[in-house]
């Protein structure tokens, strides 16, 4: 049912959770996996010229460390891919290019809690994603470090 599945990372908080969950469903179909981090171009532009290298390289660092995550995380191979650009458009783009089956992500990001029920990125990959999008909640803090994602899973329903 699921041959590729594209974990899409920022490094924030409530994408690891997606992390676990997506490379659980990897496992279960023998999926291969793909992580892809996109820079976010639009953020770039926004800041004061002179800062622009200085968080370009920052925002480079932090998805060099975002993909690396999903790597440590895997029992397989990860086919790993960081992108500049608008960050759904880029990972709508890549799920294209790849023949993706869903793509995995979290509902907030590091833009922090601005929308009501998902993150601003996560809202847009859903409305144009070629693929299924499989949406993951950050769950509330429960002091249980043990939780595999089949257990969050079903603590979610």
């Amino acid at each position: 049912m699921f041959d590729t599945v594209v974990v899409a990372t920022d490094g924030s908080e409530s994408v690891k959770r997606a992390i676990d969950v997506a490379l659980d469903l990897a496992d279960r179909f023998e999926a291969d996996v793909h992580a892809l981090s996109v820079v976010d171009a639009s953020e770039v532009d926004a800041s004061p010229e002179q800062l622009r290298e200085e968080l370009r390289t920052a925002l480079e660092t932090t998805a060099d460390a975002a993909i690396a995550t999903v790597e440590e995380r895997a029992e397989r191979e990860v086919t790993t891919e960081i992108r500049k650009g608008r960050p759904a458009a880029e990972i709508c783009e890549y799920a294209r290019e790849i023949d993706a089956d869903v793509v995995a992500t979290g509902t907030r990001g590091r833009h922090g809690e601005n929308r009501l029920l998902l993150g601003s990125v996560a809202e847009r990959i859903v409305r144009i994603s070629p693929v299924p999008v499989l949406t993951v909640r950050q769950l509330e803090p429960t002091g249980d470090d043990d939780d595999t994602p089949s257990e969050a899973l079903a603590a979610d329903a």
